[in-house]
Protein backbone atom coordinates (compact mmCIF):
# COMPACT_ATOMS: atom_id res chain seq x y z
CA UNK A 1 0.00 0.00 0.00
CA UNK A 2 1.33 3.45 -0.89
CA UNK A 3 0.36 6.71 0.76
CA UNK A 4 1.53 10.17 -0.27
CA UNK A 5 0.99 12.68 2.53
CA UNK A 6 2.47 16.03 3.49
CA UNK A 7 5.34 15.87 1.01
CA UNK A 8 6.37 12.35 1.98
CA UNK A 9 5.76 8.84 0.68
CA UNK A 10 4.83 5.93 2.95
CA UNK A 11 5.05 2.40 1.56
CA UNK A 12 3.46 -0.35 3.66
CA UNK A 13 3.78 -4.12 3.37
CA UNK A 14 1.74 -6.38 5.63
CA UNK A 15 2.53 -10.04 6.28
CA UNK A 16 0.89 -12.74 8.36
CA UNK A 17 3.36 -15.03 10.15
CA UNK A 18 2.81 -18.14 12.25
CA UNK A 19 4.38 -17.06 15.53
CA UNK A 20 7.54 -14.98 15.40
CA UNK A 21 8.41 -12.01 13.18
CA UNK A 22 10.46 -13.03 10.17
CA UNK A 23 11.48 -9.61 8.82
CA UNK A 24 10.11 -10.41 5.38
CA UNK A 25 7.66 -7.52 5.03
CA UNK A 26 10.30 -4.78 4.83
CA UNK A 27 12.56 -7.01 2.75
CA UNK A 28 9.80 -7.51 0.17
CA UNK A 29 9.44 -3.74 -0.29
CA UNK A 30 13.17 -3.57 -1.06
CA UNK A 31 13.38 -6.73 -3.19
CA UNK A 32 10.49 -5.75 -5.44
CA UNK A 33 11.59 -2.14 -5.82
CA UNK A 34 8.31 -0.62 -4.65
CA UNK A 35 10.06 2.70 -3.90
CA UNK A 36 11.60 3.04 -7.37
CA UNK A 37 8.70 4.86 -8.98
CA UNK A 38 8.66 7.47 -6.18
CA UNK A 39 12.40 8.27 -6.12
CA UNK A 40 12.21 10.95 -8.83
CA UNK A 41 9.84 13.00 -6.67
CA UNK A 42 12.72 13.87 -4.34
CA UNK A 43 10.54 13.35 -1.26
CA UNK A 44 11.45 11.22 1.75
CA UNK A 45 10.22 7.65 1.33
CA UNK A 46 9.34 5.63 4.41
CA UNK A 47 9.38 1.84 4.02
CA UNK A 48 7.18 0.21 6.66
CA UNK A 49 6.96 -3.54 7.15
CA UNK A 50 4.32 -4.87 9.54
CA UNK A 51 3.92 -8.51 10.55
CA UNK A 52 0.87 -9.99 12.24
CA UNK A 53 0.75 -13.27 14.15
CA UNK A 54 -1.74 -15.70 12.69
CA UNK A 55 -2.41 -17.25 16.10
CA UNK A 56 -2.51 -14.21 18.40
CA UNK A 57 -3.83 -11.81 15.72
CA UNK A 58 -1.55 -9.07 16.97
CA UNK A 59 1.34 -7.12 15.50
CA UNK A 60 4.54 -9.06 16.23
CA UNK A 61 6.95 -7.25 13.94
CA UNK A 62 7.33 -3.63 12.86
CA UNK A 63 10.27 -2.27 10.86
CA UNK A 64 10.78 1.18 9.37
CA UNK A 65 13.46 2.47 7.05
CA UNK A 66 13.58 5.97 5.57
CA UNK A 67 15.15 6.80 2.22
CA UNK A 68 16.15 10.44 1.81
CA UNK A 69 17.06 12.17 -1.44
Amino acid sequence: MALRFNGQVYLFEFKVVKLEPEGKALQQIKDRGYADKYRARGEPIHLIGIEFSKTSRNVVGFEVETLSF
